[in-house]
């Protein structure tokens, strides 16, 4: 791809989509579908597969491949995948991305090895990266979510792997700091928002848009905050944040993945239990998120 091609597929929203599970925790592949074919009807630019949302560690090899296969198969016309890509081992990262590639993903999002946190140095790291971009068929992004690896990835890393062919870019899901990450936005290398908390403001720093959360229970408020970053629009923008943000905190920043899920049950997708060791939200939890939503004009 042309860096104009790579710009323009990654510029947008994208829903880190969730993995359904039946109620013995089987993958529901049905719902998956389901849940794909009403996501091609709206104005995302596309999927995060088998990111934090769609429980990516909780799931075996054989799975990883059913759901991602069943992503780019039933993706709407012109959507984008991004395949997770979260492993402590790079012969298991690199075997992936194959597979990635086999099946059709357009992209991997790489979250860096975390079980032997002390030794990921910044030259490890820029060595794990860059040789797994080396023999990547796809092209690759970065993925800094230090509350899930527990490894930072620095701005001085990121410049370095910023020139890299095959390095096209970066999801930032730290609870601060994409500002400093965002220099490095240009035809070769796009920044992506990782949380709808700070979509807007990295907007009008130049990001090409978003993978956040709220785009799996309520794409279009996602859509409306990202086209409101296209505009610059410094008057409804920031209202319109602000509005997301509390929302947002209500739903995953209050109960994680299960907040997420019992968000898309509420809104007519199919989001189910988490596999555990997460468990569901409470009867009562399920009743005081819908009233929320209800007061915030999102559901009837």
């Amino acid at each position: 791809m042309t860096p104009a091609e790579i710009r323009s597929q990654l510029e947008g929203v994208f829903a880190p989509i969730c993995t359904p599970f039946s109620r013995n925790e089987d993958v529901d592949l049905g719902a998956l579908h389901e849940n794909l074919a009403r996501y091609a009807g709206t104005r995302l630019r596309g999927h995060l597969a088998l990111g934090s949302n769609g429980e990516n560690r909780s799931l075996s090899e054989e799975e990883r491949r059913e759901v991602l296969g069943e992503v780019v198969r039933h993706r709407g016309h012109n959507q984008v995948v991004i395949a997770g890509a979260a492993y402590d081992g790079q012969r298991e990262a690199e075997r992936f991305l194959a597979v990635a590639a086999d099946l059709g993903a357009d992209f991997g999002l790489v979250l860096p090895p975390g079980y032997f946190r002390k030794q990921m140095t910044e030259d490890v790291l820029f060595r794990y990266y860059a040789t797994l971009a080396d023999g990547s068929r796809i092209p690759l992004l970065l993925y800094n979510a230090p509350g899930f690896s527990r490894v930072t990835l620095t701005p001085a890393l990121v410049g370095r792997l910023a020139s890299h062919p095959n390095i096209v870019g970066l999801k930032d899901s730290a609870a601060s700091g994409i500002e400093e990450f965002l220099p490095f936005q240009c035809d070769t290398f796009q920044v992506l928002a990782g949380s709808a908390n700070f979509l807007f403001p990295a907007m009008m720093l130049r990001s090409a848009g978003g993978t956040v959360s709220l785009a799996n229970s309520f794409p279009d408020v996602a859509s409306r905050l990202y086209d409101l970053g296209v505009a610059r629009d410094e008057i409804a923008g920031p209202p319109y944040q602000e509005w997301v943000a509390r929302v947002n905190h209500a739903i995953s920043g209050s109960y994680g993945v299960a907040g997420v899920k019992a968000a898309m049950d509420l809104a007519g997708f199919v989001g189910g239990p988490p596999r555990r060791p997460l468990v569901s939200l409470e009867p009562a939890q399920v009743a005081a998120l819908r009233d929320l939503l209800v007061r915030e004009d999102l559901l009837a």
